[in-house]
C-alpha cells in the first residue's frame, strides 16, 4: 500500500533530472538507486526529507537532495517532504520549533509575529534564535527518526498483511 500511494503522488524522475536547482549534481541524478521504491530507500528518504524540513535554511532542497544521494534514498521523495514546511504552514512550524526551544532552555516564551524577510530575522535571531535553531534542531531529528521508523513499520506492516492475503487466497 506505501508503495502504491507514494508512486501516485511522486512527481516523474526525468523533471526532476531537468530541474535547473539540481543540476548541479550532473551525473549523480543518474544513479538508479535514488528512483527505486523499496522499504529502506523510502525510509532513508523520509529521514533526509523531514530532517531537512526543519531546518530553516534557504535551499532545503538542495540540501536534502544532495544528503540523498549521499546516503542512497529515494531522491524525488526526499526533495518532496521538503515541502511540509512551505510558506503555509511555516510560521505555524517554527513558532511550534520556538515553544520547544524555549521548553528545552527554559526560557519565557514571547510572542512575535514572524515575518518573511531579512531584516525580521536579524533582529529576532539576538531574542528568540537560540530557542528557536535548538527547537528546529531537536525536532528536526526527531521527525526523521519518527519518519524513518514509521516508514519501516508501515511498509513491514503492509508486505505482513499482503502475505497474510496472499496465503488465505491460496488455501
Amino acid at each position: 500500500m506505501p508503495k502504491k500511494l507514494i508512486k501516485r503522488i511522486m512527481p516523474d524522475n526525468q523533471r526532476i533530472k531537468d530541474n535547473k536547482h539540481l543540476k548541479i549534481f550532473g551525473a549523480l541524478l543518474h544513479n538508479p538507486n535514488l528512483w527505486h521504491m523499496n522499504r529502506h530507500s523510502v525510509a532513508k528518504a523520509f529521514a533526509v526529507g523531514l530532517f531537512f524540513a526543519f531546518i530553516p535554511v534557504p535551499f532545503q532542497m538542495v540540501l536534502a537532495a544532495g544528503t540523498a544521494i549521499m546516503v542512497h534514498s529515494n531522491l524525488p521523495l526526499s526533495v518532496a517532504l521538503v515541502w511540509l514546511t512551505n510558506p503555509f504552514t511555516m510560521p505555524a512550524i517554527f513558532y511550534f520549533c520556538y515553544s520547544v526551544g524555549a521548553w528545552l532552555i527554559n526560557a519565557p516564551v514571547h510572542d512575535f509575529k514572524f515575518e518573511a524577510n531579512w531584516q525580521w530575522i536579524a533582529d529576532s535571531l539576538s531574542s528568540i534564535g537560540p530557542a528557536f535553531l535548538l527547537g528546529c534542531g531537536v525536532l528536526a531529528i526527531i521527525f526523521s527518526m519518527l519518519g524513518y521508523f514509521g516508514m519501516q513499520l508501515l511498509w513491514r506492516y503492509s508486505a505482513v498483511k499482503a502475505w497474510k492475503k496472499r496465503n488465505k487466497n491460496d488455501k
